[in-house]
């Protein structure tokens, strides 16, 4: 038995913040930003939107693209880095919004490479019979977590939502998953905030080594789509298409540089969505497939890399 995804969907908040926006509130410009991340705006959500309500709008496309009834799913996965509250999870949360009432409903916290570590779990749970319907979100409102006076990481983050259905199989649909974590590197890009006892404690907003951050995102995710191409005995050119994490254009063109894919194989989002965080994997995976460019047969690798560090890779045979 194998998974497959038959059915994807997004979600956007209403309200875009330009560059130009940024211009009148920190010390930055359009052309700055453009020029060393590809991010021309970001959607911002609204002020009573929480993260499950950004999950609940991707999740309803994604089931009405799947053509199953929500009472289906057996298994909800959230990749969240921005929960609604700290406890109970996010996914039950979504559950009960979606009127869901039967199945294991849990979070997934590993920043941006949160999506491709959720997906990769429900894989197991669906190809292993333990459930048949599994839906699996990414969703963020980094928003919240943004000191909109810091100019290098402000300028970088949007809020959205992705989801996918993931359904039992006899034709392989996920042909592997790859991922891996080093906590040596966990305050490089890290919230360092925590509360005790009611109050804050620490700095509650993104810090990050934009540097370090690069340098190690373009080897990781370059080793990423090797380790998940030699596990299928596939190539490079065998790739149909490449849909990255959406954190920098620069760190997208280096990655498909240095695997000799083409820039027309790669989905890029950045410009418009700015780094979603674990969202941004399967936001860029339903535009890619609603408009047609990911066809019935195609060898398509889902990529991420985020604060931890984490990191990891899913080939999927469309």
């Amino acid at each position: 038995m194998y998974s497959r995804i038959i059915g994807t969907g997004g979600y956007l908040p209403e309200k875009i913040l330009t560059n130009q926006d940024l211009e009148s509130m920190v010390d930055t410009s359009d052309e700055w930003i453009r020029t060393r991340t590809g991010i021309t705006q970001r959607h911002i959500a609204a002020e009573d939107q929480m993260a499950s309500d950004l999950a609940l709008e991707a999740s309803r496309k994604a089931i009405a693209a799947s053509g199953i009834r929500p009472n289906e799913i057996d298994l909800i996965i959230v990749a969240t880095t921005t929960p609604d509250m700290v406890f109970p999870s996010t996914a039950c949360i979504l559950q009960h919004k979606l009127g869901i009432a039967n199945g294991p409903a849990f979070d997934v916290q590993a920043v941006c490479s949160g999506f491709i570590y959720a997906l990769a779990t429900a894989d197991m749970f669906v190809s292993s019979g333990k459930c048949r319907n599994a839906l699996v979100v990414g969703t963020e409102v980094y928003s919240r977590i943004i000191d909109w006076n810091d100019r290098s990481t402000c300028v970088l983050f949007g809020d959205g939502a992705g989801a996918v259905i993931l359904t039992q199989d006899q034709q392989p649909g996920i042909l592997s998953s790859h991922l891996h974590a080093n906590g040596s590197y966990s305050q490089i890009l890290a919230v360092p905030g925590n509360i005790s006892a009611g109050k804050i404690q620490g700095k509650p907003f993104i810090t990050m080594e934009g540097n370090t951050v690069f340098k190690f995102a373009v080897k990781v995710l370059e080793e990423a789509v090797h380790e998940a191409l030699d596990a299928n005995q596939l190539q490079p050119s065998d790739i149909d298409w490449l849909i990255p994490h959406q954190a920098n254009i620069r760190i997208i063109s280096s990655t498909a540089k240095k695997l000799g894919i083409s820039p027309e194989k790669v989905v890029t989002t950045v410009a418009q969505h700015g780094n979603t965080s674990a969202a941004s994997v399967p936001l860029a995976l339903d535009i890619a497939v609603r408009d047609g460019r990911v066809q019935s047969g195609h060898n398509v690798v889902l990529e991420g890399v985020g604060g931890g560090f984490t990191w990891g890779s899913v080939l999927i045979r469309w």
